[in-house]
């Protein structure tokens, strides 16, 4: 029987094999949905937008993203569980003896630590929560198939490494196997779960209708500020003003550089999304 420790370094491929899955089924759709001009010109605004207004296509490229984007959320939020449940497993036994007794001021730090790190658990996943309700109900609602097959493919990376941050968290909250498995449920399901929804209400509901546009601007509003709060003042700031990355001037610059770079990598694949 295969131990989470093994498991770790096949669940990257099949990832990436799910993920070729969406681009290789798109590309038929691609071909279809590309408007033919006799003159050899560029086609005009309404002649691309019918070509892209296609219901039975862009209902089968949403069937494709809510199995994809699930499985991939699932693979991104457990690498992190799993690869330190490996490590525990392997790791763990034959120390319990000859440990020093903690001081009273210590376990007062861990517990105060510890509740830290549950409160942004908690937080992280209701901001990502709503979010990914609002873009799956965005996603799940449209007929356009130009919009939704590359917001599939970002959903996909979005995902994934969303859930490796979040994964990380979940590993610092040490919560037990109960609650780490509803707080992955949760992250996972979310976004399947409005696109499904947004397909129950596409006869009725309209994306670009005022209600909607105020509705999705209000969340979408809350959820941003949640998650940069935690972003910026919980999680970065904590891992910046440690005494590793202060003692350490390359790796402040290497930190540094990894935040720009992912940042510049989540606003590029923005102009899909």
């Amino acid at each position: 029987m295969a131990t989470p420790r093994t498991l770790v370094p096949i669940l990257p491929p099949v990832a990436a094999l799910l993920l070729l899955l969406v681009a290789a089924s798109s590309i038929p759709l691609l071909a279809a949905a590309q408007p033919a001009d006799a003159c050899g010109g560029a086609p005009d605004q309404a002649a691309a937008d019918g070509a892209c207004h296609d219901v039975p296509r862009a209902l089968r490229l949403k069937l494709i993203a809510i199995p994809t984007i699930l499985v991939s959320s699932v693979v991104g939020v457990c690498l992190p569980l799993l690869s330190r449940s490996g490590h525990r497993h392997g790791h763990g036994h034959g120390h319990g003896h000859g440990m020093a007794v903690a001081k009273p001021d210590d376990v007062e730090a861990t517990q105060v630590q510890l509740r830290r790190n549950r409160v942004v658990v908690q937080v992280l996943e209701m901001g990502i929560v709503v979010h990914s309700v609002v873009i799956g109900l965005g996603m799940g609602a449209s007929q356009n198939v130009c919009t939704i097959r590359p917001l599939v493919a970002a959903m996909c990376f979005h995902q994934m490494f969303e859930g490796m941050g979040l994964g990380g968290c979940i590993l610092q909250a040490e919560y037990g196997r109960r609650m780490r498995s509803v707080l992955v449920f949760f992250f996972s399901t979310t976004t399947p779960f409005g696109i499904a929804l947004g397909l129950a209400l596409t006869r009725v509901y309209r994306d670009n209708s005022p209600t909607a546009l105020v509705v999705v601007g209000l969340l979408n509003a809350a959820s941003a500020g949640l998650l940069h709060y935690m972003a910026l003042v919980e999680l970065l700031a904590a891992d910046f003003m440690g005494p590793k990355l202060q003692g350490n001037v390359r790796l402040q610059l290497a930190a540094f550089l990894a935040v720009l770079l992912g940042a510049g990598g989540m606003s590029v694949m923005a102009k899909w999304a």
